[in-house]
């Protein structure tokens, strides 16, 4: 059995619109390429054959891998939030020496950002943040040491 992962709702409907593009659109593109290259002839001495039969195989693995993760999907219920807490869709802000005043995201992994302060819940500073409040210090584990961060503020992320 697959790992279940925690999303956002959001990170769970974006997975849902690119299985639904994937199988509406693109599927559907890739089999009139096929049958456009299967009308230039020999199939065995046909790149844009083996090229839109490669880009078949491609779509069809990321829709299954898509289907899994939807299936083993866990949304966050933000109804059943303590939103004093840091959870998944917390957003947090907190300092320290080493990197100053920073803002994070807290996502799922599949919903990491890093540049635009989207942090997977698994990372080293999202594992250490998760559980935190307001006010408390927590020490992230990360590839240079570590890293003392204290939590200034904790909100909710709201659509």
């Amino acid at each position: 059995m697959a790992e279940q992962k925690t999303y956002t709702q959001a990170g769970f409907d974006a997975l849902q619109k690119e299985l639904d593009y994937l199988v509406t659109v693109k599927a559907e593109e890739n089999k009139k390429e096929i049958s456009t290259a299967r009308a230039y002839g020999d199939l065995s001495e046909n790149s844009e054959y083996d090229e839109a039969k490669q880009e078949q195989a491609k779509i069809h693995a990321r829709i299954e891998e898509l289907q899994e993760m939807i299936a083993n999907a866990k949304v966050v219920d933000e109804s059943q939030i303590d939103e004093s807490v840091i959870s998944v869709g917390s957003i947090v802000v907190v300092e320290s020496d080493k990197l100053g005043k920073k803002t994070y995201h807290i996502v799922g992994s599949y919903e990491t950002d890093p540049k635009n302060g989207k942090i997977s819940d698994a990372s080293p500073i999202g594992l250490a943040l998760i559980g935190a409040r307001e006010g408390d210090t927590v020490i992230a584990n990360v590839a240079k040491g570590s890293v003392s961060l204290k939590v200034v503020s904790v909100t909710r992320y709201n659509a």
